[in-house]
């Protein structure tokens, strides 16, 4: 049965603030993810929100999962000259299998000599609290 790990911070994070990729560093890694494709004999697949590790390619008939089992996901924003992480979780197979939400992020960063650790953060101005007692 595919669930989420618990709430252990190695296995589920909300990344605050979120790791941000460049254009340049997102194309680049997109591009790797492409060859290493579940459906090309890799581990990945990869949509415009998510990126998913899997224990092997898709080997089911007509190109479905088969014996594949989902590992862990990136959940990710593609804005015009980003890409945003802003969560990652691991399920329990992947946990078993020793990821964790660093290594999962690490194993794809380094595609562009990051790592979740040295990866870019979002700069997180916020417009200061207008004071309700103030006349306008």
């Amino acid at each position: 049965m595919l669930q989420l790990g618990t709430a252990d911070p190695s296995t589920n994070r909300v990344i605050r603030p979120a790791a941000v990729l460049s254009d340049r560093d997102a194309r680049a890694v997109l591009g790797w993810l492409a060859r290493y494709d579940v459906t090309m004999g890799g581990h990945w697949a990869h949509d415009v929100s998510y990126i998913k590790r899997f224990s092997g390619p898709f080997d089911g008939a007509s190109g479905m999962r088969g014996s594949a089992v989902l590992l862990g996901s990136i959940y990710i924003t593609w804005e015009k000259y980003e890409v945003t992480i802003y969560r990652v979780a691991i399920t329990d197979e992947g946990a078993a299998a020793g990821l964790t939400v660093d290594r999962l992020c690490d194993e794809v960063l380094q595609v562009v000599g990051l790592t979740l650790a040295s990866c870019p953060r979002a700069d997180l101005v916020l417009a200061p609290t207008p004071d309700p007692f103030r006349r306008r």
